[in-house]
């Protein structure tokens, strides 16, 4: 289907919310690709330059913090609208740094159908969106760390209390609570494996001086 902005980039690695998503903006006429990490994005940017894209943060191999510096940093792609969705960033700092990195919006999940439709058609017909100025890759570096840290403080405190709440639940109301349990140790360590690699990259950066 033709479009005059051209095609919508869905970056998302749940293949049920990636699917909704490429759903409801198809239904409105858009034109929708879809990428699983921001790596895969990448290869699709690089074959066709879209009008918009839209990524979740929480991805494995490259997330959508990753994918906002690497487009902001090129100038060939830095003036591409994006939009950053999550569940877990969404503190006010995190929604501060996803601004500094260039995110035109943050839509916090479960994503509100009506108010998705809004946003994307607003940026669509806003013309070229004002963007702050690309930071350096330190810059990045240190920011992201600091929001991965408070990420697995925060999933820590959550484990720990799921874990309490399991030792005092009747056996019938544990299996529930228990893929609850399971699914924050998964994230936990999808967010501490992150981490170990920024500080390898970070320490590098030491080792080869300012």
């Amino acid at each position: 289907m033709n479009s005059p902005y051209g095609s919508i980039l869905v970056v998302e690695d749940v293949p049920n919310i990636r699917d909704l998503l490429e759903v409801t903006l198809s239904f409105k006429g858009y034109p929708v690709r879809t990428a699983v990490n921001g790596q895969d994005a990448l290869k699709k940017i690089a074959e066709e330059r879209p009008a918009l894209i839209i990524s979740d943060i929480m991805m494995p191999i490259m997330d959508g913090f990753g994918l906002a510096q690497r487009i902001r940093s090129d100038p060939e792609l830095k003036g591409i609208p994006l939009i950053l969705i999550s569940a877990t960033y969404v503190s006010p700092d995190d929604k501060k740094f996803a601004r500094r990195l260039g995110a035109v919006r943050f839509l916090e999940k479960p994503v509100d159908t009506d108010e998705f439709l809004l946003t994307v058609a607003e940026i669509l017909t806003q013309g070229p969106p004002e963007l702050p100025e690309p930071i350096a890759d330190i810059e990045f570096y240190r920011g992201y760390k600091d929001r991965l840290e408070h990420k697995l403080r925060q999933k820590n405190r959550q484990i720990a209390r799921t874990e309490g709440l399991l030792r005092k639940l009747r056996e019938e109301q544990k299996p529930a609570f228990q893929k609850m349990l399971e699914e924050e140790l998964v994230q936990r360590t999808a967010i501490q494996q992150e981490l170990d690699h920024l500080y390898r990259i970070l320490d590098e950066h030491q080792g080869n001086g300012p």
